[in-house]
């Protein structure tokens, strides 16, 4: 069992053998289907941990030029790359720490492939394909919602590929299950099989919650086998981000005041939900919280606030079983995955540390944060 003392307060804490776990899985997935299932960072970047992840899988997709720098400089393996949009400056850096690189437009692709052609790298280029079909019901998180700047959709591909296409990408989910993304491939290939004989691979993206509890895996599996029954000439990819670390750590805070009004009773903790979970105030969603209850029903019912100026820091409302105490500890679960890739500095919060708890039992702090990274980020 983790031992919180061990680690600074506030903290974000892996445990490795909940993060093995999860590979694992994804590890044996991929073997049973015959797919490849790698990283995407826009989820998870911690590359401290990425020896452990080298164990069991091989590549990453980045976004960025920044990610695909990571891809291939801290990982060891080039990237596969996705971005909305490309520019001069960046693109002769992403050909180089890049195996593949999408394109999410024609007009990109056009503009960009010569200098593909000339680079000299081994480069397979593909395009994103929308087929205008998501069961993401967040607005904010879906790809395919109307007017989306994602993607081509079908009427926009002309019969004959151009030169250089090897591969579609398609992004439709968001902690999907298995199922969903039978009803994707449905519309996927209704729209777009006319053209798989033009190419070598199928990227289908991200959002396969696979780690989770009550994911249907030997469905999952079932419908990869399927896929590549239909279309044995495909190479597919599967480029999952919060499956990785899904329930592999948590968020440590601490209760630094108590405040009341109308009746409501606030537990101000040495976090903020704006900086350190964004994702809750986004999707949005009430996280876990070690020994608490979600819910108004109890004798201790505390709305937990954060130490920010935002108003709108905080949420609520948990039962406790006893009184919260000034200094008690807070424990978030799952607080892995979309956190440490999308905290700010926001009012020059103290950040949390980084640590994980190791399979022999040691608490390994990665980064610890001072005000030197806060003033270094503001210039």
């Amino acid at each position: 069992m983790t031992d919180f003392t061990l680690f600074p307060n506030p903290c974000y804490i892996m445990e490795e053998e909940l993060l093995r776990k999860n590979l694992q899985l994804i590890s044996d997935v991929a073997r049973r289907a015959d797919v490849e299932i790698i990283l995407a960072f826009k989820a998870f970047a911690l590359w401290k941990s990425f020896p452990i992840f080298r164990e069991y899988i091989r590549h990453t997709t980045a976004s960025s030029v920044n990610e695909a720098r990571l891809a291939l400089e801290e990982f060891g393996s080039k990237a596969h790359t996705y971005s909305p949009a490309y520019t001069e400056s960046d693109f002769p850096e992403i050909m180089r720490c890049s195996s593949h690189i999408t394109f999410n437009s024609l007009t990109q692709y056009q503009h960009f492939y010569p200098q593909v052609q000339a680079s000299g790298e081994v480069l397979s280029c593909g395009i994103r394909i929308n087929p205008e079909y998501s069961e993401v019901e967040t607005a904010l998180y879906n790809p395919c919602a109307p007017g989306t700047r994602f993607g081509v959709t079908a009427g926009q591909l002309p019969s004959q590929l151009p030169e250089g296409i090897e591969g579609f990408h398609c992004h439709c989910h968001c902690e999907s299950s298995s199922y969903e993304l039978e009803r994707t491939l449905q519309h996927l290939e209704s729209k777009f099989s006319s053209w798989f004989p033009q190419i070598k691979w199928l990227n289908l993206g991200g959002g396969h919650l696979m780690t989770r509890k009550d994911y249907d895996v030997e469905h999952l599996i079932g419908l990869l086998k399927g896929l590549k029954k239909r279309y044995p000439h495909l190479r597919l990819i599967l480029e999952p981000g919060s499956a990785f670390a899904w329930q592999t750590g948590t968020l440590l805070s601490e209760v630094v005041d108590i405040v009341e009004n109308k009746g409501i009773r606030t537990a101000i903790l040495n976090v903020s939900f704006t900086c350190h979970m964004p994702d809750c105030l986004e999707m949005p969603y009430q996280p876990v919280v070690r020994g608490a209850k979600s819910g108004e029903e109890g004798p201790y019912v505390y709305r937990l606030g954060g130490n920010s100026c935002l108003s709108g820091d905080y949420m609520g409302m948990w039962s406790f079983d006893h009184a919260l105490q000034i200094g008690e500890r807070i424990i978030f679960e799952d607080m892995i995955h979309y956190t440490t890739v999308k905290t700010t500095m926001f009012n020059g919060i103290h950040h949390p540390a980084i640590g994980m708890w190791t399979l022999n039992g040691e608490a390994r702090i990665f980064r610890q944060f001072t005000y030197e990274d806060y003033r270094d980020r503001m210039c």
